[in-house]
């Protein structure tokens, strides 16, 4: 008899603590990144944009233009609506940018112009005329400063050529200058107020694999030192920074770029004052993806968050959880690559080579 008391105590403990917990409300926002692959106007810029021309290889036109504009809006005002009912992500970093006007012009679709997006965007040096920019919803985020940092890599810096690794596919060329330095994008830092609260943002495109990985390596590991010193940086004028890093990073969880530069943990227990958590790494060895090659996938898009918030008390915002947005209509259906992201071809438009990431953040209602 005793036993059975104990029993029904137990379960009346649980359900009394269930419903306090059910009774709990929280604000919830979603933080999204994005490789928008090859988001290019039809007008003949300053970069090395002939081929996205109407008269071009891809036989650019402005009626693909605008379907690639409608398909990415609707990607993005879809992102981690399952459980956030602000809809749509409250800051969005992106990737494969041509400049501010195609921004402008995707900001203003249909299905994400009621959100108002602000744009934070600066031309980087790439020379194929790419860039990484933030939208954020202004109602939200109130940004109080922003700056380009760039990457400065050379290639006197690359390692060993693999030859097993020279046709690893990219669509992304790294060219070099006179002065043997490889142009590529800046890092972008964003710090605001999200609903009152600081938080720091970095967007990233990590430099591409092109001419193998291994050769390549040395221009992400730099990526990633810099990174970590925009981090640094941030700490040492506040030491309970928010940072939220997150980009196309060319290299998975696992490499050193992530685990060294930046120091990146795959548990939260491993995480020290001013480490950073990475979501992504467990989410890889479950075998996850965010692109394939050679029917082999990977994430390379990542979204990374600071010790700071990984912390258990919810009353300012914090890291709740982490997906792929990867629905039915964003995937290939059929031929040699099924199952992959559907992308831009010759009879199609597409979304992107990549699936986009996202975290949420979250703060209990008092």
């Amino acid at each position: 008899m005793r036993i059975k008391k104990l029993i029904a105590l137990f379960f009346a403990f649980f359900a009394i603590t269930g419903a306090s917990a059910q009774a709990k409300k929280y604000n919830i926002h979603t933080v999204a990144f994005y490789n928008f692959e090859n988001l290019f106007d039809t007008i003949n810029g300053p970069n090395n944009d002939e081929e996205w021309l109407p008269k071009g290889i891809q036989n650019w036109t402005s009626a693909k233009y605008k379907q690639k504009l409608h398909n990415l809006s609707r990607v993005l005002s879809e992102i981690g609506t399952g459980e956030n009912p602000n809809n749509s992500p409250t800051l969005i970093g992106g990737c494969e940018i041509e400049n501010r006007g195609v921004l402008e012009d995707l900001v203003k679709e249909p299905l994400l112009i009621n959100k108002d997006y602000g744009i934070i965007h600066f031309d980087s040096p790439d020379k194929r005329g790419i860039d990484v920019a933030l939208l954020y919803q202004k109602k939200h985020f109130k940004p109080t400063s922003y700056k380009n940092i760039p990457l400065l890599i050379y290639r006197s810096q690359e390692g060993k050529d693999d030859k097993k690794d020279k046709d690893e596919a990219t669509d992304d060329k790294a060219e070099t200058g006179k002065d043997d330095r490889v142009y590529t994008r800046d890092q972008l830092l964003v710090t605001g107020f999200l609903d009152g609260e600081e938080v720091n943002i970095i967007v990233n495109h990590w430099p591409s694999r092109s001419g193998g990985e291994k050769k390549s390596a040395p221009f992400r590991e730099a990526a990633g030192r810099l990174n970590r010193t925009i981090m640094d940086s941030i700490y040492k004028i506040n030491p309970n920074a928010k940072i939220i890093t997150m980009g196309d990073l060319n290299d998975g969880s696992y490499n050193k770029s992530v685990k060294e530069g930046i120091g990146a943990k795959r548990k939260k227990e491993e995480v020290k004052p001013f480490g950073v958590y990475n979501p992504f790494e467990e989410m890889f060895y479950k075998g996850n993806a965010t692109l394939f090659y050679r029917d082999a996938g990977d994430i390379f898009d990542q979204i990374m968050v600071s010790e700071t918030l990984i912390q258990k008390d919810f009353s300012s915002f914090r890291y709740w959880k982490a997906g792929i947005y990867n629905k039915p209509y964003m995937i290939t259906k059929s031929g040699q690559y099924k199952g992959y992201p559907l992308r831009h071809s010759s009879n199609e438009i597409g979304y992107s080579d990549h699936f986009p990431v996202y975290i949420y953040l979250i703060k209990e209602v008092k």
